[in-house]
């Protein structure tokens, strides 16, 4: 079989780099069959990958028994919670672009035979996938897996619960010792945070793009299940390689169509609008953010996930995963089931195992029992977000779907968490959050730390949030992001002004500013964005190139 890696290992005039390769401890043997890439991201700064070291032995070792030879190399990774609230969640967005850039930067420099991407959190898990669909090898994902739930006091808890704690301790209602015991006990140990957040939304989303085997989204990290997949997974790479089935054989339309359905029935992150076009883009399609209306429209919402509800991501896998959650789909025709899995089979032909079914009716619903009758994901459109906004609708209370009041006005995150955390925000008020976009962040950066005040001190449900940077996978509440066009790219948000009445009706996707015309006209004449709060680096560099966050805030 020819091979891509012949490129660098075969014929006379490859002997120097055939030397070079026995230097590391190559054999002939060895650089004689297919050359797996596996790019890993373990390190000693994120849990979720502080054991990827192990689960990269795992897939190697199933490389070995299928046959061929893996190389390891690594990348970066930035963990979004600890990031969160200081200059460090500029870089979170930013690095999935240099995650991407970096593995096809080694899979081009290395002709390897076919690629396993093993990330684990936030932007690292977009970032490889979207390296893969740019490479178009034989590619396989296997993720690092989520962490236990956090016990507290006899209750389940889990990072987000610290997020609120600390809310609820400026206002009196925790102790310190309380908030203690909280930060002990959220996170228990290594593996993507335990709710359904953006690290496994995306983990959980690659099984229904068919690119990860199926219980990669909601296997625990420390459980020996997620070794043996890392094993199956390796073993997996080969017969892609030997068949030649190459990413974008499996990342088509239909498969994207079948992602957002996934989506919408277990109420993912609302940065899956960013991160799923994303890859469309590196995949050469296109997928709107209107296809998430669509896709909300006629998927219930059936599974009531941490930050929204009480289930965690063992309550998933006990139940049966990511692949009862598409049997329940699939069996009312929200699947496409020809769509091509790295397993080699087709999803319908996955789904059909008798293992696959639904093991708790409650943490899996049917659909003629959803919690809500749309999906977790809703896009709002109007003269305040032209090209759109996101909120993940199935967070949102009840009597908080429509409000109207008026705008409180902050052009950087700290102002605006300052006026929550010191009680200045009124019931009622809409909060307003700009210059935070991909271009004027720059970064997107997300804001878990005032949503998480607001719920903390018991304004989640009387507050809505506005802004036109982005929320944490755990943010819950009336928290609109995404706002497109951007303040620094001349969006409406740039225009509000405090006390200005601004319309919210998530049913209708509707999201107006109450101002006339010709007031507006008057204010954009007389406006005056702030500077560049970057002018060096990478994120200097970053705002120059990234796109809107209505195209995924991709760098052209």
């Amino acid at each position: 079989m020819k091979l891509r890696s012949h490129q660098m290992t075969k014929g006379t005039e490859r002997a120097p780099h055939r030397s070079l390769l026995k230097a590391i401890g190559y054999t002939d043997g060895e650089l004689q069959r297919p050359l797996i890439g596996v790019a890993q991201s373990a390190n000693e700064v994120i849990p979720g990958h502080i054991h990827l070291d192990k689960i990269c032995t795992a897939v190697k070792d199933g490389i070995r028994m299928a046959g061929g030879t893996p190389m390891e190399f690594s990348t970066i990774g930035i963990c979004d919670g600890i990031a969160m609230g200081h200059e460090g969640m500029k870089y979170s967005l930013a690095s999935r672009e240099l995650i991407a850039d970096s593995v096809e930067s080694m899979a081009r420099a290395y002709p390897f035979d076919g690629l396993v991407l093993l990330p684990n959190c936030d932007k690292i898990v977009p970032g490889m996938i979207m390296a893969g669909a740019r490479l178009d090898l034989p590619t396989i994902v296997i993720s690092g897996g989520p962490m236990r739930t956090g016990v507290c006091n006899g209750q389940e808890i889990d990072l987000i619960t610290v997020f609120e704690g600390m809310g609820k301790f400026r206002v009196g209602e925790l102790s310190q010792e309380q908030l203690d015991e909280l930060e002990n006990a959220a996170c228990p140990g290594a593996g993507s945070c335990s709710g359904m957040f953006t690290a496994n939304s995306m983990n959980c989303l690659t099984e229904a793009l068919g690119i990860a085997l199926p219980g990669n989204g909601t296997t625990l990290a420390v459980d020996a299940a997620r070794i043996r997949l890392a094993k199956e997974s390796g073993m997996a790479i080969m017969n892609l390689v030997e068949k030649k089935i190459t990413m974008r054989q499996i990342l088509t339309d239909k498969a994207f169509q079948n992602a957002l359905a996934v989506d919408m029935a277990f109420g993912g992150s609302t940065n899956t609008s960013l991160h799923l076009p994303a890859i469309a883009h590196e995949a050469g399609l296109t997928l709107p953010l209107q296809d998430f209306n669509r896709a909300s429209l006629k998927t219930p919402h059936i599974c009531n996930m941490s930050p929204g509800g009480p289930d965690h991501m063992e309550d998933l896998h006990q139940a049966g995963g990511v692949s009862a959650i598409m049997k329940v789909l699939a069996e009312k025709g929200l699947l496409a089931e020809d769509c091509l899995t790295v397993s080699g089979k087709t999803l319908g032909e996955v789904l059909s195992n008798p293992a696959v079914k639904v093991f708790n009716h409650e943490t899996i619903r049917p659909l003629d029992n959803p919690y809500h009758t749309t999906g977790g994901l809703a896009v709002l459109n109007g003269n305040l977000a032209l090209d759109g906004a996101v909120v993940k609708q199935s967070a949102v209370a009840p009597e908080m779907l429509q409000h109207q009041g008026p705008a409180r006005v902050f052009d950087t995150e700290e102002e605006a968490f300052s006026a929550i955390i010191n009680q200045k925000i009124e019931p009622g008020d809409i909060i307003v959050i700009r210059y935070e976009g991909p271009q004027g962040g720059p970064g997107m950066r997300e804001m878990l730390s005032p949503t998480a005040a607001l719920a903390g001190i018991g304004l989640d449900k009387e507050v809505a949030l506005l802004t036109d940077g982005r929320f944490s996978g755990g943010t819950r509440g009336a928290a609109i992001g995404h706002i497109s066009p951007e303040a620094s790219a001349g969006g409406l948000i740039g225009l509000v002004e405090e006390g200005d009445q601004i319309k919210i009706d998530i049913p209708k996707r509707n999201l107006e500013l109450l101002v006339d015309k010709n007031e507006l006209e008057n204010r954009e004449a007389r406006l005056q964005a702030p500077p560049a709060k970057v002018k060096k680096g990478y994120l200097a560099r970053y705002a120059r190139l990234v796109g809107s966050a209505a195209k995924g805030a991709v760098m052209d």
